[in-house]
């Protein structure tokens, strides 16, 4: 597979809404928007996030898990 095609799949960098409230020490969910369609993802990230707040995803540590940051408001 060529890298190209890999990063069409990433989610990195994509928008999402927080579906289950993360907290600092432990992972959440998020629906991210990827694939023209929207996908759930097991998500961390360095400060808790509440639910419904829109953030980004800006790593990817498994097939199904992100590292997300709350977008600014």
């Amino acid at each position: 597979m060529h890298t190209a095609d890999e990063s069409a799949r990433s989610p990195v960098g994509a928008i999402g809404r927080v579906t289950v409230p993360i907290p600092a020490d432990g992972p959440g969910e998020v629906l991210v928007a990827v694939r023209g369609g929207s996908e759930a993802y097991t998500a961390w990230s360095a400060t808790s996030i509440d639910r419904d707040t829109r953030v980004v995803v800006v790593d990817s540590v498994s097939a199904r898990g992100v590292i997300v940051e709350r977008l600014p408001s």
